[in-house]
């Protein structure tokens, strides 16, 4: 299960049924659960702990030290969950004491070839980060959220879940919850559509996010006066709730 060339440090804490493939590099305080694949010519550093089944394909490096010029190469620490695939040449950091002192990646992520997460980010479940896309340190991305090829976020920006980001788009600001994005600076074109319902969500669910989508970015309302506009629809659709929730609790300033 683990090829001769392959170099792991004996205080690593490897699953029995953990594949490492041929040149690949695995250091001290590493663990790696049941069912993990790792291809040829991998870095992995700790502290780093990566859940099970998950597959992480050739020349990626996962757990190094953030390039900060403030981080001291103090031991913090990347955790990845379940079911992930991380595939060529993707870059991913620990935290730093500045932040969290954690990167943090949740489950059933898509995380593909050349992307980067950098230093104290935080990732739900079900993400898509398409190739080439890179996120600043500190950055939050919600369950289900996508991000197009070569698109990238400014540090400490959050972007929504089931939100679309486009192929090119450059993210300076927070992107609410099922909210499409595109250009740069990344402006908002309506609701992800094509998202939400691949996640099953109901007509009337889509009608009540346009119509509060319609609340905030069309109707030239203050924050305040569109929170107070979908009042009705936030206690009758949690998805309107999550939507007009990440509108308010952003901390940079939405899109718009």
């Amino acid at each position: 299960m683990q090829h001769p060339s392959s170099i792991i440090d004996p205080s690593a804490l490897i699953h029995e049924s953990v594949e490492i493939g041929p040149f690949s590099l695995i250091g001290p305080g590493v663990k790696i659960d049941a069912d993990t694949k790792v291809e040829s010519h991998v870095i992995i550093k700790g502290p780093t702990t990566i859940g099970k089944r998950n597959h992480i394909f050739q020349f990626s490096t996962v757990g190094d030290g953030s390039p900060d010029k403030k981080y001291k190469n103090e031991p913090t620490t990347l955790i990845i969950g379940d079911d992930n695939i991380i595939r060529e040449g993707v870059t991913i950091h620990r935290g730093t004491v500045q932040d969290r002192s954690e990167t943090l990646i949740g489950d059933r992520n898509l995380i593909m070839a050349y992307s980067h997460i950098a230093h104290d980010c935080i990732l739900g479940n079900d993400i898509v980060l398409t190739n080439q896309a890179a996120l600043a340190g500190s950055v939050h991305v919600g369950d289900g959220a996508i991000l197009g090829g070569y698109a990238i976020v400014h540090q400490f920006c959050s972007i929504g879940s089931y939100s679309f980001c486009a192929m090119g788009s450059s993210v300076n600001k927070d992107v609410p919850a099922y909210i499409k994005v595109r250009g740069n600076p990344a402006k908002p074109f309506g609701i992800n559509t094509t998202g939400i319902k691949r996640a099953g969500y109901s007509k009337e669910s889509i009608e009540a996010l346009r119509s509060a989508y319609r609340s905030v970015y069309r109707k030239k309302l203050t924050v305040e006066e569109a929170v107070k506009e979908t009042k009705d629809l936030r206690k009758e659709y949690k998805e309107v709730n999550l939507f007009i929730s990440s509108v308010q609790n952003s901390t940079r300033g939405i899109s718009r």
